[in-house]
């Protein structure tokens, strides 16, 4: 910008329409001022201005606005488009739609465009965040980006963002790319992503597996208060609030919750600098919703009360769809209209890429069609879930010896509605209305599912326990009975918990029963994709060409086992089973699980290869013959940690044999527990590199280990970060994994 000597300003297209003969240079000439001296003036003019002056009147570039506080990201590449992202904030407008421009070039310095848009606009009804599609591009180019935002006759630039378009279809390429998933803001620090930045690796882009906010302020069964860093919303009165006392905390509800969670996440540099740097495909997962959700319902309760949170829902898919550069609807050219993309129950985030010849990437959707778990949160540790017709059906083909084991008296049950166990029955109800009740649930809740629960066949091992508390003789001898299978035999031990439903369950009973359900409800019990997404995972997978067939699943594929049957050390004997760690993830879908996996053997289907992420921790494993690979968290509480909290909230000390073996020793126990586990660290954070080539994947976990995610290393030197990390490459090959 120049000011002719006594009047107004003028910037340099004004300069050329009025002296289009004369070049800025030769304004020296008319004035007192030496040449090299006005150069110099005018350099230092430009570098209190966020835009230059040049011949083709492009801006200078900057280290970002005030106006942009979560610069700028890319999103979705394709052979010939991209999403980009961006948000302006101007507190003095905060009502209005603000105008903003968007520029791509083939190079950095913005010499040649091949767009310049003027006439985008962020909406005050998207909190001002814009999505672009910009199409028409080459494959496999870098392109360069920056929005800005003109007020007060002065424009106002974003960083210079970096992206890169797919190859071609059929192009015979190697392909580079990183997958992670859950970046918990709250104490920690996203060392990880600083790690990435050191790299500086030429990747094609980085997929994101889910869990890129988390929902609460500070729920102290996992995210720590420490280190400085906080999630605060701007409107607390309209959150949830969650616990009590000095373990209270708040979870998002409104869309102004939600959106506070990505407007915090996005002002951490290290997370800007890599969305600078690379285009991201990401998918939900929870967090984004509500932990270990389905569908539109929550779980904080436990099944106390019904959290079936439709409202909520929507307002978290706003702001995910608001503040994420993806493309649901594979939009055409220019701003993509969030409010026309579907929402729940008609979400659809699952979307397929294909880069070259060599890969193509199927990005799925656990949470939105997948049904409760298996076993209710709330469910009757006594009731019964297979009586003896349908159990003696489902052991029609095991061996003698497991036939025996269900004999035992262990499993025998009675129908508790019958008269002649009339006091048994108001005795058993009783103490589930106190138990409700001394959970938080009113007299008339609890009494309410006290009649839901405490009815038909009821497990003897369950209710004798209770009954002999009360009163020992109201128990009820076994011997004559008919044999079932309860929820207790699964683990369930007490009511409104996570143990026994959610995570711990009895891995042998409860895959019994799993199969069973599927079969009588036709596979509705385990649907996990639904109909749709399951018709474009079958046809996608069966008819893709490329090399790698790669799924992208936002919970891990590996079977996360403890098995305790041979630790003489550990003397209950109710412990010397098998157990699944976690079913919230597909270990709950076990019949799901092991059906798809062998349709795809089935089919043909070569080279498929599962990527995913959500237990924090890695893992490699060969799963039903499927290579699978787990991502750590970024950030987010290791699966060790996370485990000895649940143990010793439980009772047991830390020099427990059930503690060394489930958490001590929980790499050692895993890998003996599943045979298909090529590698397992249940303690540290990271990211995984890979890179996918005509004969092999090479996969590189990138671990730090996870008592550093509280210390911020972006005030150090890179070589402490450095000497922190360390890698553990493993070779993809012919439907295995190994150690490179």
């Amino acid at each position: 910008m120049f000011r002719v000597e006594g009047g107004a300003p003028l910037d340099c297209a004004v300069w050329k329409l009025l002296h289009p003969r004369f070049p800025l240079e030769s304004i020296a000439l008319f004035n007192p001022f030496k040449r090299r001296t006005f150069l110099q003036a005018v350099v230092a003019v430009a570098a209190t201005t966020t835009f230059g002056c040049s011949d083709d009147d492009t801006t200078e570039t900057s280290d970002g606005s005030p106006y942009f506080p979560q610069s700028l990201a890319s999103g979705d590449p394709r052979p010939d488009s991209v999403v980009l992202w961006v948000r302006v904030e101007d507190t003095a407008r905060a009502g209005d739609d603000l105008p903003l421009r968007l520029e791509v070039s083939t190079t950095e310095d913005f010499k040649v465009l091949v767009l310049d848009k003027k006439d985008l606009t962020a909406r005050a009804e998207n909190d001002h965040a814009v999505k672009v599609k910009v199409t028409g591009l080459s494959a496999r180019t870098t392109y360069y980006y920056r929005f800005s935002y003109e007020k007060d006759g002065q424009r106002h630039t974003t960083r210079v963002g970096r992206t890169r378009t797919a190859p071609a279809a059929g192009d015979d390429v190697p392909v580079k790319f990183v997958f992670a998933s859950c970046q918990d803001f709250i104490g920690r620090y996203y060392n990880a992503w600083q790690r990435l930045l050191q790299l500086d690796a030429d990747l094609d882009f980085v997929v994101f597996l889910g869990d890129y906010v988390y929902e609460t302020t500070g729920d102290t069964s996992f995210q720590s208060d420490g280190g400085g860093r906080a999630v605060r919303f701007s409107a607390p009165e309209e959150a949830l609030p969650q616990g009590s006392g000095v373990t209270a905390f708040l979870a998002a509800n409104s869309l102004s919750n939600y959106r506070d969670l990505y407007k915090n996440v996005r002002t951490d540099r290290q997370l800007q600098a890599v969305h600078e740097r690379y285009p991201f495909i990401i998918v939900w997962d929870d967090h984004e919703f509500s932990d270990d959700c389905w569908q539109d319902v929550a779980t904080y309760e436990d099944g106390k009360r019904d959290e079936g949170q439709r409202s909520r829902k929507l307002n978290a898919e706003q702001a995910f769809l608001e503040y994420i550069p993806l493309d649901t609807v594979q939009s055409g050219e220019g701003a993509i209209d969030v409010a026309a993309e579907p929402r729940f129950p008609n979400s659809r985030i699952y979307r397929d890429f294909e880069y070259g010849r060599h890969l193509k990437l199927l990005v799925t959707d656990y949470r939105s069609y997948r049904p409760d778990h298996l076993i209710p949160e709330d469910a009757y540790p006594g009731g019964v879930v297979l009586d003896q017709t349908l159990l003696g059906a489902a052991l029609k083909d095991q061996p003698d010896a497991v036939k025996a084991t269900f004999q035992t008296d262990t499993f025998a049950y009675v129908n508790i509605d019958d008269p002649a166990y009339a006091a048994q029955k108001q005795v058993l109800q009783g103490v589930y209305v106190n138990q409700a009740k001394a959970a938080g649930l009113t007299a008339a809740e609890a009494g309410e599912k006290a009649v839901k629960w405490v009815t038909g066949p009821v497990a003897l091992y369950y209710v004798n326990q209770v009954l002999a508390a009360v009163n020992k003789g109201l128990v009820i001898p076994p011997g004559d009975k008919p044999r079932g299978l309860a929820y207790a035999h699964m683990g369930k031990a007490a009511l409104f918990n996570i143990q026994g439903s959610r995570y711990v369950v009895v891995k042998d009973t409860f895959d019994l029963f799993a199969a069973v359900k599927y079969q009588l409800t036709a596979g509705k019990s385990e649907d996990v994709f639904g109909k749709d997404q399951e018709a474009w995972f079958q046809q996608t997978l069966t008819t893709a060409q490329n090399t790698w067939k790669m799924v992208v699943s936002s919970t891990s594929l590996s079977a996360l086992i403890w098995d305790f049957r041979q630790q003489a050390d550990i003397s209950d004997p109710t412990l010397r089973q098998r157990f699944y760690f976690s079913v919230d993830q597909w270990d709950g879908f076990p019949t799901k699980k092991k059906v798809m996996l062998n349709t795809l053997k089935a089919q043909g289907v070569k080279n498929a290869l599962f990527i995913s992420g959500d237990i924090h921790a890695s893992f490699a494993s060969v799963e039903e013959g499927v290579p699978t690979l787990t991502a750590p968290g970024i950030t987010s509480g290791s699966i060790k940690s996370l485990a000895s909290l649940a143990l010793i909230g439980a009772g047991y000390a830390t020099g427990a044999p059930v503690y060394q073996h489930a958490v001590t020793e929980m790499e050692q126990t895993l890998m003996k527990s599943n045979p298909g586990l090529r590698f397992a660290d249940a303690d540290s954070h990271g990211f995984v590199m890979m890179e996918v080539k005509a004969d092999e994947t090479l996969a590189t976990f990138h671990l730090i280990p996870a008592a550093e995610v509280a210390k911020d290393y972006s005030k150090r030197a890179d070589s402490e970060l450095e000497a922190k990390f360390t890698t553990h490459t493993f070779r993809v090959k012919n439907s295995d994994i190994q150690p490179a």
